[in-house]
């Protein structure tokens, strides 16, 4: 498909820059021709005069050329002609290779955003088929089963519940992911508290790390930046989420940050399994989880988080590092302007 458009897309390069190079050639052609036969008019004048006197340039000829003159300006004209169609010519090939260059630059983004999509609806077609199998046969089974008691029902209910739950969480995802990916339209910048932000990210994430018993240590100093609270909020929670998935019970987490004079830099260090060198070229991709090489542990989600971190971490302007031992935990350096702009 893009290779047709590609190539009809140099076609119109193509039909733009000859048509202008053909209106060019025939505009020279006109006024060199017409240069050319008033040259010859002077000349055989002053031939017919006798004299060297120049002839006024407006000067007006009203009898024509004599016929050995205007057989040389006839092969003037056919010598032109041919020049003119030899730079149309390279023109021509010029711009066929610039074109299709061009074209191929100009589509580029356009195919890889389609490519991006197309993986993307791929990816969520199958995280969302396998919560709505689990759940469609849980129910089916339960429907078949003549003499269910009220604890099996229960428990059906309860797992159904847990898919539902998954279900809705993925959606959330995929609409946040939708609105982060649409640049930072919409998104209010703000002087906010950094520290106050990470208290309020702590207290989210407290109860999943109180059932770990796993310390949430926090050294942030008193520091302002712009930002957006909610999105600056909710990358903090993914990556606390994160980190405390991955640590083992009676682990430590540790939120720091160093304040410098345009950037802050903020770090998420975990004890937790760390991760592997294979994986952390992809860990920021969608959809990828590397639970396998993490932990020996089923970890619930669907690979989503980290690819909404780093995006709202690109609309902060900012960037992200990663660096990780396994078995011995992971930590996410996060470089963000103290100005947004």
């Amino acid at each position: 498909m893009f290779r047709s458009a590609r190539i009809k897309l140099t076609g119109w390069y193509l039909l733009i820059i000859m048509s202008i190079s053909l209106i060019f050639s025939l505009m020279i052609y006109r006024v060199i021709t017409g240069e050319l036969k008033r040259g010859f008019r002077r000349v055989e004048m002053r031939f017919r005069a006798g004299d060297n006197v120049p002839l006024p340039r407006h000067f007006a000829f009203t009898e024509e050329l004599s016929p050995q003159l205007v057989e040389d300006l006839e092969s003037a004209k056919k010598r032109l002609i041919l020049d003119l169609l030899v730079v149309d010519g390279i023109i021509f090939a010029f711009s066929a290779t610039a074109g299709y260059f061009l074209a191929g630059k100009t589509l580029r983004p356009i195919e890889r955003v389609m490519e991006e999509q197309k993986r993307f609806v791929t990816d969520a077609s199958h995280e969302l088929r396998t919560p709505l199998t689990a759940l469609k046969t849980s129910i089916e089974v339960a429907l078949r089963e003549k003499k269910i008691t009220v604890e099996e029902a229960k428990s059906v209910l309860k797992s159904s519940l847990e898919d539902i739950a998954g279900l809705e969480s993925l959606s959330n995802n995929l609409l946040s992911l939708a609105r982060y990916q649409q640049g930072n339209g919409g998104f209010v910048f703000e002087l906010v508290n950094l520290n106050k932000i990470v208290k309020d990210a702590f207290k989210k994430i407290s109860f999943l790390a109180e059932s770990k018993k796993i310390s949430l240590t926090s050294k942030v100093p008193t520091v302002s930046l712009q930002a957006n609270r909610q999105s600056l909020e909710e990358m903090l929670v993914i990556f606390l989420d994160n980190a405390v998935k991955y640590t083992t019970k009676g682990g430590r987490i540790l939120v720091s940050v160093k304040s410098g004079k345009n950037n802050l830099l903020l770090k998420i260090k975990d004890t937790g399994v760390g991760i592997s060198t294979e994986d952390l070229p992809h860990i920021f991709d969608r959809f990828y989880r590397a639970e396998l090489s993490r932990s020996k542990e089923i970890v619930s989600g669907f690979g989503l988080g980290l690819s909404l971190a780093k995006k709202i971490i690109e609309i902060h302007k900012g960037s992200v590092e990663v660096a990780s031992v396994l078995n011995k935990g992971t930590v996410f350096a996060i470089k963000l302007p103290l100005k947004h702009g």
